[in-house]
This record gives C-alpha cells, sequence and structure tokens, in this order.
C-alpha cells in the first residue's frame, strides 16, 4: 500500500465554534513525504502536524507557534485518520477549524469530494512494540501493540443521560463512517453559558453540538446512536493520535480520557524509541491493517 493524498483541491466554509465567524478552510494535495501540513493564510503561518506544535488541550486540540495557532483539529484529523491520508496541506483563514455539524462527517464528504489519491512511496505507518500509558487518578489513556488496530473507550458521567457508556471500534474506513463519524461533541447549556459570557463557544449551537440541561438532551431530533458520547470520544481520540502524523497500527484503550492525556500519551510514545518503529505498511505483518483502508 502506498502513500495518500487528495485528487484535487477542495474548499468549504463553516462557524468557527468559538468565535462564531465563518471560517474556509481549503484542503490541496501534497507530495510523497511532505505530512500533513496546516496553513494560516490571513497570517502566512505554516504549523507542520506534530505533538510538538500543541500549544494547548484544553477544551481541544490546538496547534500553534508563538505567531499564532489554530483550534480544534481533531474532528477534521479523525476522518484524515480514517481515509489513511499522509501528505496534505489544511489552509484555513482562522484561528480555528469550521466545526461543521459537531462530529466528523461533513470531513467525510470533503475528502469524498476531493478523492484520494495513491502516490509511488510506501505509506510508513506507527507499529507499537510496547505498552504506553498515561494516567490521572483513575482516568487513562493506553496504547498496546497488536496485529490489529482498535480503539475502546469507556466514559463516565453523573448524568441520566450519558452515565457509564463505552464503544469498541475495530478500524477501517467504512466502518468510521458508519460507526464513529456521524457522533457529535456534546456540551452542558450550564457550562456553554459561562464560556459565551467570556466570549467562548460563541458558535455554539443545537446544530454543532448535543446540548443537555441537568436532565435531557436538548437538541429536538435526539441522539444519533445510543452511547453518542462515547462514540464521540473515539473520534477525538482517532484525531489525537493523527497529531503524530501517522496512522498506528496498536491498540487504543481509554477510561476517562482527554484532549489533554492524548497529547501526553502521544509525547510519551515519541519519546522512547524503543516503544515504538515506524515502518512501511507492506512490512508490518498485517494483512487486515492494510485491507482495512480499502
Amino acid at each position: 500500500m502506498n502513500q495518500r493524498t487528495i485528487r484535487k483541491p477542495v474548499e468549504v466554509v463553516g462557524i468557527g465554534l468559538h468565535k462564531g465567524e465563518p471560517i474556509k478552510l481549503r484542503l490541496e494535495p501534497l507530495g510523497e513525504d511532505a505530512g500533513i501540513v496546516f496553513y494560516r493564510e490571513d497570517l502566512a503561518l505554516t504549523i507542520p502536524l506534530s505533538p510538538s506544535s500543541v500549544i494547548d488541550t484544553q477544551m481541544a486540540t490546538v496547534i500553534g507557534t508563538s505567531k499564532g495557532s489554530i483550534s480544534t483539529i481533531e474532528h477534521f484529523l479523525s476522518a484524515v485518520y480514517a481515509y489513511g491520508i499522509d501528505n496534505l496541506r489544511v489552509v484555513v483563514n482562522g484561528n480555528e477549524m469550521p466545526i461543521m455539524d459537531g462530529s466528523a462527517s461533513s470531513f467525510c464528504l470533503l475528502l469524498d469530494e476531493a478523492g484520494v489519491k495513491e502516490q509511488n512511496a510506501s505509506k510508513k505507518i506507527i507499529r507499537i512494540k510496547k505498552s504506553v500509558e498515561v494516567r490521572d487518578g483513575n482516568k487513562f489513556v493506553r496504547l498496546e501493540p497488536s496485529n490489529r488496530a482498535s480503539f475502546n473507550f469507556t466514559i463516565d458521567f453523573n448524568h441520566p443521560v450519558i452515565g457509564k457508556q463505552s464503544e469498541s471500534y475495530s478500524f477501517g474506513t467504512k466502518p468510521f463512517i458508519e460507526e464513529i463519524a456521524r457522533a457529535r461533541t456534546f456540551g452542558f447549556a450550564r457550562d456553554i453559558q459561562y464560556l459565551q459570557s467570556i466570549n467562548l463557544a460563541l458558535g455554539a449551537s443545537l446544530n454543532n453540538a448535543i446540548g443537555l440541561d441537568d436532565e435531557k438532551v436538548l437538541n429536538p431530533e435526539g441522539l444519533r446512536f445510543t452511547n453518542e458520547f462515547a462514540r464521540h470520544k473515539i473520534l477525538d481520540a482517532m484525531g489525537d493520535m493523527m497529531v503524530t502524523g501517522h496512522n498506528i497500527l496498536g491498540s487504543y484503550s481509554s477510561f476517562a480520557g482527554s484532549h489533554k492525556l492524548n497529547h501526553e500519551l502521544t509525547v510519551k510514545l515519541l519519546a522512547d524509541a524503543s516503544n515504538y518503529e515506524i515502518v512501511a505498511i507492506e512490512k508490518s505483518r498485517s494483512r487486515a491493517f492494510e485491507k482495512s483502508f480499502a
């Protein structure tokens, strides 16, 4: 299997979650071994995708430099991960990605419109060699060696609609589109009101998130899945793992994980060369993983 980019440039305009302003997103193909590169068009600022580029994880994964940043990249990157895109230029004209409907579905449609192009160089992946874990009290995120790629996430919220729920996902492009991509981000009305009072979450609405009060879901259409919250956490985790710049052959698991813990996991993983190896996918000894991108 070879590296992938997109066949043609595509663009879309959507609302930014925090500023509530229109954001133009354009995707452009890049050559072999170029990686995923973000570009702030309004600042003429290039930000390579890497754990070292992450500058904030409080409410989303944010990459940047002292000159500028791009927030909420994880939903988009989950689609990039699922489609196996290796080389791509991501151009935005503001400090955040458009939130779209709060899931990754719109980004999947955008990649479908662009088309996927096979390149000449072999696709490289990260193969997990040793278990790597980050904990915060009873919360944890973990990567373990496996000949299959999978994501397992459990959350536990003191809320009658959420409670304790789990989701397990065996990696594949088609299962991602069907089982994970449509799961939306969620937030509590009391938190949104506070954030908007300090000029954050100005673009948040029931059109781009699941809203909850103390007892129920506020969206008239209800949930897309009974465990949509846990599925969205897998979506987030996939995007956060894509910050490494590669697909990962291994098993990811978490209890009550977060962007912060995911970032710490990628940093810890790459800090020790004995934890992993970067190999051509045909040398990963996992035909099932290679076929999952079909």
